[in-house]
């Protein structure tokens, strides 16, 4: 959560800051803030709402840091955004993460006098620094004493109004040293930069550190550590709308090409390590998880070994037997989540092997698992995931058919990138369907097997984005309860491809319609349709590839509900794009 930026260098620092927060709105956007220096003084400017807002004309100064918030401790507005300063504001900081100390914190400074003014633990972190400067210590060094003292995450980084330089520090959330020509930059995010400079240098858990236009030092318990720097190949364009009207249907339509950049990568020698394990636990978040669960059906039917899909919030809760027999499988498109971050640093204490299909080249996740695979989706801006999503998708699918020997479905598998574009010309009945059923504020989405995370992330996509009450079942398990709700004209929208599921998804169909509920059916067969039965023709492909080819249309159609609402596709309220806190 919460998009941070820091700049130091020649140029005016606030207009670059505004720019590059406004690549980071997809972390966070219900408040935003700017604090520069020229050396002499200190200019803030934050306020509640989005980054597009801030006044920036007398923000003057050579350096500095900005934040776009998602909004953890204290509600929305001028007061908790950040930046945050110490009594005497000489200090600034932005902070990513949750400080779970933060009421013992809160109390003592109260009782040494601090004036506190927001609901934040950010701005304890500022009147901590404040205390270890006042007795002495250099900044850099009040920093170390202070970050010894929190507990939980953070990325901060930190501004003082008479040195031309930023401090940061970083622990379970993600910061990142931008390197240019007489010039550095902090971001919590690769994209955010890129129309500045393609070199990083990637932080790592409870290290700190501080730049200026010439330097870069990072430290860890005192001591400097040496790190070299790291070319990425995104491109800005691919960061950018491209002539859509929203990231979000951009990327439903890149869908094809990152599909087939994964499947590209995804080589036998790479994947090597799966069949060496008694069993697999998949872990991942919501869309991640859904993914988990398709490679949980995929790889026990192909290749014979037992998987479980677990939430990775619920993970270290579950006390699931682990052993060194075990591999804990990740799924995140950012790698930096903080929940499967979590799960997989429990899985190494318990000694499992540990792997990771990640996204984000070098972020945390890569960085402390055993394997990692990467998806070539490119840059994901918008908050709901699309084509992240059909990356993972492809690359477990290939991983099943591997491990399990199964030649024609690996030759199968090559075609996804051809069953998505046929998907995708799906757009003008789904924007129909769209404007017909926009003003309905409940849905079911039904599948059985492969097709009930199918249900699942159809479901999802719709209430992300367009604030509907939407529900995705095992298509057997409505007559054990959610039937019930069942009433005239219910939207249910049920994914049934041929194969082996087909005849009993088709039973529970029936039972739906029978209650008067308008089924809207995505298969390849033709139903017998009836007033409150219909059709949407999909083509034919082996069920086990059924995923995408059908998941491709439910995106479209939560789009354009959203759209017919009014609502914006690319920043769901409440929401963010990488869920940095636990």
């Amino acid at each position: 959560m919460c998009g941070i930026i820091g700049y130091v260098g020649s140029k005016q620092a606030a207009p670059l800051i505004k720019e590059c927060l406004l690549q980071l709105e997809y972390r966070g956007y219900d408040s935003a803030g700017i604090a520069v220096s020229d050396g002499k003084k200190m200019y803030v400017e934050k306020n509640k709402g989005r980054v597009k807002d801030l006044e920036i004309a007398h923000l003057q100064g050579n350096y500095g840091i900005g934040h776009t918030r998602w909004a953890t401790h204290g509600i929305p507005n001028k007061v908790n955004a950040h930046p945050h300063s110490d009594c005497e504001n000489d200090f600034s900081l932005v902070h990513n993460g949750v400080i779970e100390n933060y009421l013992e914190l809160k109390e003592r400074l109260f009782e040494e006098g601090h004036k506190i003014i927001s609901d934040t633990d950010t701005e304890l972190i500022a009147h901590l620094i404040e205390d270890h400067f006042e007795k002495g210590e250099k900044l850099l060094s009040a920093l170390e004493s202070t970050i010894k003292e929190l507990k939980g995450s953070y990325a901060i980084a930190l501004i003082s109004k008479n040195e031309k330089r930023i401090y940061f520090a970083r622990k379970y959330s993600p910061l990142i040293i931008g390197i240019g020509e007489k010039e550095n930059f902090l971001a919590s995010d690769i994209p955010a930069l890129l129309h500045h400079t393609k070199k990083f240098l990637l932080l790592n858990d409870e290290e700190y550190g501080m730049i200026d236009e010439n330097s870069i030092k990072i430290f860890k318990d005192g001591k400097e550590v040496a790190r070299e720097p790291m070319s990425v190949k995104w491109d800005i364009e691919s960061a950018k709308k491209g002539g859509y009207e929203h990231f979000t249907i951009k990327e439903i339509y890149e869908q094809p090409k990152a599909i087939k950049d994964t499947l590209a990568d995804v080589q036998k020698e790479k994947i090597h390590f799966f069949d060496k394990y008694d069993n697999i636990h998949v872990v991942g978040c919501g869309t991640a998880f859904y993914a988990g669960m398709v490679f949980k059906y995929l790889m026990q039917k192909n290749a014979g070994i037992p998987v479980e899909a677990i939430l990775a919030n619920e993970y270290v809760s579950s006390h699931t037997p682990l052993t060194n027999r075990t591999l804990v499988f990740a799924i995140s498109q950012s790698g930096e989540t903080a929940d499967t971050l979590s799960a997989l640093r429990y899985a190494k204490q318990k000694g499992a092997h540990t792997a990771a299909l990640v996204n984000v080249l070098g972020s945390s996740m890569t960085r402390i698992v055993d394997n990692v695979i990467y998806t070539h989706a490119g840059p994901e801006i918008s908050v709901v995931s699309t084509k992240a999503f059909s990356a993972q998708v492809a690359a477990l699918s290939k991983i099943a058919f591997t491990v399990g020997q199964n030649p024609e479905l690996l030759n199968q598998v090559n075609l996804l990138d051809k069953f998505a574009e046929g998907s995708l010309k799906k757009e003008g009945e789904m924007k129909k369907l769209a404007e017909k059923l926009y003003n309905k504020h409940d849905f079911f989405f039904i599948g059985r097997g492969i097709c009930y995370p199918v249900a699942l992330e159809g479901a999802l996509k719709l209430k992300e984005i367009s604030y509907s009450h939407a529900e995705g079942y095992p298509a057997g398990e409505l007559k054990h309860g959610p039937l019930s709700i069942l009433e005239k004209d219910f939207p249910v929208f049920a994914i049934a491809p041929s194969g082996e599921q087909f005849e009993k998804t088709v039973s529970n169909i029936k039972e739906c319609a029978a209650r008067e509920a308008s089924l809207f059916v995505l298969s390849d067969q033709k139903l017998n349709e009836s007033d409150n039965i219909k059709t949407i023709r999909m083509e034919g492909v082996p069920e086990e590839l059924s995923v995408i080819p059908y998941i491709i249309p439910l995106q479209l159609f939560a789009y354009h509900v959203c759209l017919k609402r009014g609502l914006d596709p690319d920043k769901p309220r409440n929401l963010a794009k990488s869920v940095t806190v636990e």
